[in-house]
């Protein structure tokens, strides 16, 4: 347009814009009221659609305004086009980041649903939403009118170099995904490494791997050092375990009586502990003639890792009280000691018995 700018133009545009804002506010207000209905449904697929409409449809409608205002105006064909070409890509950038965020958020949620954890795994859900972006941004160069062979060559070029840059960071992206694909380790696994440290994985990222420890400390391990190491996962094959416990009677002891009691005790254990297996048969194996007792392993069954201490706790408690109640003895270590002087024969001392331990692995 080569006409000049009139207060009737300047009345026009601002009412476009005007309407863009109020529009956009509306939709706000509405899409949040939908959400709230959303919510309340079993199915999913409508918060995702009121996900996606709460981001676009607003910015839209401010565009929309902007691109009528613009429209308005007495401008010349290269500033149209421009205003034009920019409000595009803006449009085109709030759908990437759009569309990033919520196949991110499809990603997560599988990944949350076959890991039965709360916790997930970033690092699918931040390679999804890299790739989404990138492709987003790529759609809108080439809308614009910019070629991208040449940044895809350049790319091509410059990966090399940036890989040998980034080789430790790339070793533990890949490490990462290769932990996750191989389900070996998935986040809300208890794992102790050959190195020592142990707990719950709370997170596995493009680098590190979060372990909680069972005080409630972080300890962060590079993927590529957690792929590379001995580990032992407590919670694969499966999350139930047998727990062992060692214990010692006297030889005057029944047997027989003992095993009675100390099953009984187990399996009181087993149905009223937080954390034990209710439906586990508790076993007891005699194995040593020691050298003030016979020793023998109780066998329990917990939960989970983390339970077994609070099992052990129980168990220990229980049958020191029904061993004192029946008169089973858990004796303590004896040693003679005699003292001797010159000339004269040993004196033999009175023999003093050591406190009284029960060894638990």
């Amino acid at each position: 347009m080569n006409r000049d700018l009139t207060l009737h133009d300047v009345i026009v545009a601002g009412i476009a814009v005007a309407a863009g804002l109020i529009a956009a506010l509306a939709l706000r207000v509405i899409l949040r009221w939908l959400g709230v209905r959303a919510a309340r449904t079993k199915w999913g697929g409508d918060d995702i659609i009121v996900d996606v409409l709460r981001t676009l449809a607003p910015w839209s409608a401010v565009a929309a305004g902007v691109a009528a205002a613009a429209a308005a105006l007495p401008l010349n064909h290269q500033v149209g086009h421009t205003v034009s070409q920019v409000l595009t890509a803006c449009v085109m950038l709030n759908a990437a980041f759009t569309a990033a965020r919520v196949v991110s958020g499809l990603v997560q949620s599988v990944a949350q649903s076959r890991s039965g954890v709360a916790a997930s795994a970033t690092i699918f859900v931040n390679i999804t939403r890299i790739a989404v972006l990138a492709m987003g941004i790529l759609v809108i160069l080439q809308t614009l009118g910019i070629s991208i062979a040449p940044l895809l060559t350049a790319l091509g070029v410059g990966g090399l170099a940036i890989a040998l840059a980034l080789k430790d960071t790339l070793a533990n992206l890949f490490a990462g995904v290769h932990i996750l694909v191989s389900k070996t380790v998935q986040p809300g696994d208890y794992i102790r490494l050959s190195s020592g440290e142990e707990g719950y994985v709370r997170d596995i990222n493009w680098r590190i791997t979060v372990v909680e420890q069972l005080n409630n400390n972080l300890v962060i391990i590079p993927n590529a050092k957690l792929a590379g190491t001995n580990m032992t996962n407590f919670s694969r094959p499966e999350q139930k375990l047998s727990v062992t416990v060692q214990v010692g009677v006297s030889y005057d002891s029944d047997l027989e009586h003992v095993e009675q009691v100390t099953i009984e005790v187990a399996e009181t254990v087993m149905k009223d502990v937080a954390g034990a297996v209710p439906d586990h048969e508790p076993a007891i194996r005699f194995h040593t003639f020691a050298e003030s007792r016979i020793g023998f392993t109780v066998i329990l069954g917990v939960g989970e890792f983390s339970d077994k201490y609070r099992i052990k706790h129980e168990f220990i408690k229980r049958l020191h009280q029904r061993y004192r109640t029946e008169g089973i003895r858990i004796p303590a270590p004896e040693r003679t000691v005699s003292l001797r002087q010159a000339g004269e024969a040993a004196i033999p001392h009175p023999r003093t018995p050591m406190d009284a331990v029960t060894s638990v692995d």
